[in-house]
C-alpha cells in the first residue's frame, strides 16, 4: 500500500454546503422517488419525496443469506453501497459483516425470527456480487479489504468504473476506502484516520492495489478530520470526490476533491478546494 498522503484538515467546500446522506441498509431495501427539478436552473438540496420497500430484491437477500446450503459467506451487513459494472452485473459493498450460518425459527427465547450463533463470524467489509438477472450469485470476499492494522479496519464507500488511466480503453472499479480506529465515547464506532483507494480489476474483481490518498493520523482533533467518499460525480472529464469531517455536531462541513478521470486512484492526481481554487 502507498504510503504517500497529507497532513492537516483539507479546505472546506464553499456555501452553500452540500447535505450528504449516507444511507444504511436497516432490515428492508427501499426504493426511493426524487421530486423533478425540470425546468428549475437553480442549484437546490434535494430531498425524499417517497419510499416503498422492494419486496422482490429484499426476499433475495432474505433466501441468500439464510440459505443454510452456505455457512461462509454473507448473512448481513450495513454500510451499504453498490455500483453497476461494465457487463452490467451489480456490486454490492458492505461496511460490518456477519457470516456464517443462520438459523430457522423460532430463536432461543421463542423469537419469530432468524437467528445466528453469538459467535457468529463478523468482519469489517465485503462485497456481494448480483447478476445481470438480479439473481445474488457470491459473496466475493470477506473481507474484501483486510485490515491496515491491529485495531484499525477499512469501510468501502462510493465506488465507481472508470479508465485504467485517462483515454484507456481498459476499465476498472476504484473503491473509495475510510480508515477507521479503535475508539471510545463518541467514536465508539471508530476514529478517523484517512481516505485511501482499491483498485480492482475486470471482469474478476481482484483487488490490485490500495493506495492512501489522504492521511488525517495528524490532525490533532478528531472533530476536524475529513474523509472522502460520500459519493463521486464525473463531469466535463474529472471525477469529483465529496466528503465531511468526523465532528459529533448537528452540522458538519462539508469538502470536495477532484482528479482527472482514471486517475482517482493516483493520490498524486487529487486536487482539494479551498473556497477560492483547487489546491495540491
Amino acid at each position: 500500500m502507498a504510503s504517500r498522503g497529507r497532513r492537516g484538515p483539507v479546505a472546506r467546500f464553499p456555501a452553500p454546503l452540500v447535505l450528504l446522506i449516507l444511507a444504511v441498509v436497516c432490515g428492508v431495501i427501499v426504493v426511493v422517488a426524487l421530486p423533478s427539478r425540470e425546468g428549475d436552473s437553480r442549484c437546490q438540496a434535494r430531498t425524499v419525496a417517497d419510499w416503498r420497500p422492494d419486496a422482490g430484491l429484499t426476499g433475495a437477500w432474505s433466501r441468500y443469506g439464510d440459505d443454510p446450503a452456505r455457512t461462509d459467506d454473507w448473512t448481513g451487513g450495513d454500510g451499504t453501497h453498490s455500483l453497476r459494472l461494465p457487463d452490467g452485473r451489480l456490486l454490492w459493498l458492505f461496511s460490518d459483516t456477519f457470516l456464517g450460518g443462520v438459523h430457522p425459527p423460532p430463536g432461543p427465547d421463542g423469537q419469530p425470527h432468524s437467528w445466528r450463533d453469538p459467535g457468529a463470524p463478523f468482519v469489517r467489509n465485503s462485497a456481494v456480487l448480483m447478476g445481470r438477472s438480479g439473481q445474488i450469485e457470491r459473496t466475493v470476499a470477506a473481507p474484501l479489504f483486510p485490515d491496515t492494522g491491529v485495531g484499525e479496519w477499512r469501510w468501502p464507500v462510493a465506488a465507481a468504473v472508470e479508465p485504467r488511466s485517462p483515454g484507456a480503453d481498459e476499465q476498472v472499479v476504484r473503491v473509495l476506502l475510510w480508515t477507521r480506529a479503535t475508539g471510545t465515547g463518541p467514536y465508539l464506532y471508530g476514529v478517523p484516520t484517512a481516505t485511501e483507494v482499491a483498485t480492482l480489476s475486470l471482469p474478476d474483481l481482484r483487488v490490485e492495489n490500495i493506495t492512501q490518498v489522504l492521511d488525517q493520523r495528524q490532525v490533532p482533533d478528531p472533530a476536524r478530520r475529513v474523509l472522502f467518499g460520500t459519493t463521486t460525480v464525473d463531469e466535463d472529464g474529472w471525477t469529483y470526490v465529496f466528503g465531511g469531517d468526523d465532528g459529533q455536531a448537528a452540522v458538519h462541513r462539508a469538502y470536495v476533491a477532484r482528479t482527472p478521470r482514471g486517475r482517482l486512484g493516483d493520490a498524486k492526481a487529487w486536487r482539494f478546494w479551498d473556497g477560492r481554487r483547487w489546491q495540491a
